[in-house]
């Protein structure tokens, strides 16, 4: 059976596609989102609600507290294992995510390379001193493919690629091997106008404020969310968390979250239209679904 993988820039539509084409081929949803998989993360993170789930089994949401830190090759274990079970039971594994590197850890055949304790605690002693924009020129400076593919703010994965770098020598994409699927997979992309885009990036952010999202960073905060290093960075938790503490007004943390939104869906454009392997199609094409099913070979199970 091929899985199938619908990726693409956030807020373009992926999860709502992924649904109409799981109604039509008895299909289940594993989520390749680092952000979606926290508890209590809804609102910032878009995560689907029950009622846009329309009934279809949905793996990788909602599992974890947002105090874990969550590594790709973690991830990778957990959605490998869910992609099986739902082969198991005959069902059509449907993977979706915005995630370039995460989709292709969990996809393809990636080895993760270890780490070292003492360069990963300099670099961490340096992160803390100097913060992470300091440390992502950095490495944009030896590798600016990677840096690309990480926001300025995300502390960790700088460090993470800073210390592959350190440790082999060489750029950190460079310890990333051709692509090449460990499942027979069909991955279809969908393709957007940039300014189109930015308008629904908008949109969304302006949705999130007016469903509670400052209430809910709020209530995220009172638990600890400053310190927890992964969720902390999340796009828009980050911003609403300045307001919060008094360092800049809520009109301005909206802004701010409009703006990181929109670079991180630039990032995740260049990195998937690398891949040679995606089909793309249009984001508001009124056969999305017919020209998924096509792609996939499938026809509707009963």
């Amino acid at each position: 059976m091929n899985v199938l993988a619908i990726v693409g820039p956030t807020a373009v539509g992926k999860s709502a596609l992924a649904v109409a084409v799981a109604k039509s081929c008895r299909g289940e949803i594993i989520n390749i989102d680092s952000m979606q998989i926290y508890v209590g993360m809804n609102i910032g993170t878009a995560t689907p609600n029950l009622i846009e789930r329309a009934g279809v089994t949905h793996h990788l949401v909602d599992i974890w507290p947002p105090d874990h830190e969550l590594a790709v090759a973690e991830y990778q274990q957990v959605a490998r294992f869910a992609i099986d079970d739902v082969i198991s039971r005959g069902a059509q594994p449907i993977v979706v995510g915005g995630s370039g590197l995460y989709v292709m850890g969990v996809l393809d055949d990636l080895q993760f390379p270890g780490t070292d304790p003492i360069v990963r605690a300099n670099l961490e002693a340096e992160l803390q001193s100097a913060g992470p924009a300091v440390l992502h020129a950095r490495l944009a400076g030896v590798d600016p493919v990677a840096a690309a593919a990480i926001l300025p703010t995300n502390g960790r994965r700088i460090v993470r690629a800073l210390e592959v770098i350190e440790l082999t020598g060489e750029p950190f994409t460079a310890t990333l091997p051709p692509p090449v699927s460990i499942y027979p997979t069909v991955r279809v992309g969908l393709e957007i106008a940039r300014e189109v885009l930015d308008q629904r990036i908008a949109d969304r952010v302006e949705q999130m404020w007016a469903a509670g999202f400052v209430d809910e960073v709020r209530e995220l905060a009172e638990s600890g969310l400053a310190n927890w290093r992964t969720a902390s960075r999340a796009l828009g938790y980050l911003q609403v968390l300045s307001y919060l503490v008094g360092q800049c007004t809520e009109s301005e943390a909206k802004r701010a979250t409009i703006d990181a939104t929109i670079k991180f869906a630039r990032r995740q454009q260049r990195w998937f239209r690398r891949d040679q392997r995606i089909h793309w199609i249009d984001y508001d094409t009124s056969d999305a679904e017919a020209r998924v099913l096509a792609l996939l070979g499938s026809e509707t199970l009963t």
